[in-house]
């Protein structure tokens, strides 16, 4: 398994090793002790979630209040999506900074991201399915969402989808009504 922190600490990239034949493809999408040895310590596994989604659902930016804070670890099983990890922690040198991994289920790649950190999802294409290993149970009271189209973070969301087409967004009215950066009362 490769592993690559991204530009935002405390969020890992994993890119698993395929092995094929004329049967199909079989790879380790988590493996606790490459995980462990990346990341410092082991992932507390409390909840599993799994979403689909048709191309341009936009879900996100998502995080939990921390502390307690929630990590989560993001395998795309089919389609694809564009995952984009944002440093909330005001205390960090890199606040407001952001990352993007595309999650397919070509390279079968995963993403890890630490607490503290928001989440937000593009579906690229439809029916595109994702699967997160969750450090904490939901928790609506430490439930909280940022505007993904927030100008002082800058996301760059492609505007296509993997085949060229136009994408439509497409965000839950929570989503939508999202604040901004500017509105959130973030610890120090």
């Amino acid at each position: 398994m490769r592993i690559r922190e991204l530009s935002v600490p405390g969020a890992w990239e994993f890119t698993p090793r395929l092995r094929g034949d004329d049967r199909g493809v079989f790879l380790e999408a988590f493996k606790a002790s490459d995980f462990e040895k990346a990341v410092g310590r082991p992932l507390d596994l409390r909840q599993v979630n799994i979403s689909t989604s048709a191309a341009g659902v936009l879900r996100g930016i998502h995080y939990t209040e921390d502390p307690p804070g929630q990590a989560k670890y993001v395998t795309c099983v089919r389609g694809s999506f564009l995952d984009v990890v944002v440093d909330l922690r005001p205390a960090s040198p890199t606040f407001r900074k952001w990352d993007a991994v595309v999650i397919d289920d070509v390279e079968r790649k995963s993403v890890f991201l630490s607490e503290g950190l928001g989440h937000a999802l593009l579906s690229l294409e439809d029916d595109s399915t994702v699967n997160y290993l969750c450090s904490l149970e939901y928790s609506p009271e430490f439930d909280r969402d940022l505007d993904a189209f927030d100008p002082d973070l800058a996301i760059e969301w492609p505007t296509v989808n993997r085949n060229g087409e136009p994408l439509t967004f497409i965000r839950s009215a929570k989503d939508a009504a999202a604040p901004r950066l500017a509105d959130l009362k973030l610890p120090h």
